[in-house]
């Protein structure tokens, strides 16, 4: 039986659904992410709660440093496991975080937020991520982080 363009849509969005979903912690924050083919956006919105300084308002390091954590590895679980999703595998393991190195480069100010993880290296022990955050103009960053991850077995 061949899938129409809708099922496989579903079939996809599903499995990511059920990803995030392993991750109480998106939730928390209200994360969502955008899926286009298998390009994925993580989109915090704003809410008043992640404000860390209050005057000029600006979103929370930790908050920030989490949000970046949290795109690298949805994006490194996502990718890592995308051959087992299309073949309707259960989901394996989540990587687990080595290290993080973030860079704040300019206050997050009081507005949606969104950042786009790039897996750099993916090996069978271990992956390297690189992840940009910005808010209304993709080329003035306000963060971005490098992130190390232990890859679990059979990945």
């Amino acid at each position: 039986m061949i899938e129409t363009v809708q099922q496989v849509k579903e079939r996809r969005d599903t499995a990511l659904a059920v990803l995030v979903a392993r991750l109480p912690y998106v939730g928390f924050l209200g994360m969502r992410f955008d899926r286009r083919g298998d390009e994925l956006t993580a989109i915090l919105p704003f809410r008043d709660m992640l404000i860390g300084v209050p005057a000029p308002p600006a979103l929370h390091g930790g908050l920030t440093a989490a949000f970046l954590e949290t795109a690298a590895l949805v994006e490194l679980a996502w990718s890592s496991t995308w051959t087992r999703m299309e073949a309707g595998e259960p989901s394996v393991a989540l990587p687990r975080t080595i290290n993080m190195t973030v860079d704040y480069l300019r206050p997050g100010l009081p507005r949606d937020a969104y950042a786009r993880a790039r897996v750099v290296r993916f090996g069978r022990r271990y992956a390297s991520v690189h992840v940009e955050a910005w808010q209304d103009n993709r080329s003035r960053l306000f963060a971005q982080a490098m992130g190390h991850f232990l890859m679990p077995e059979g990945v």
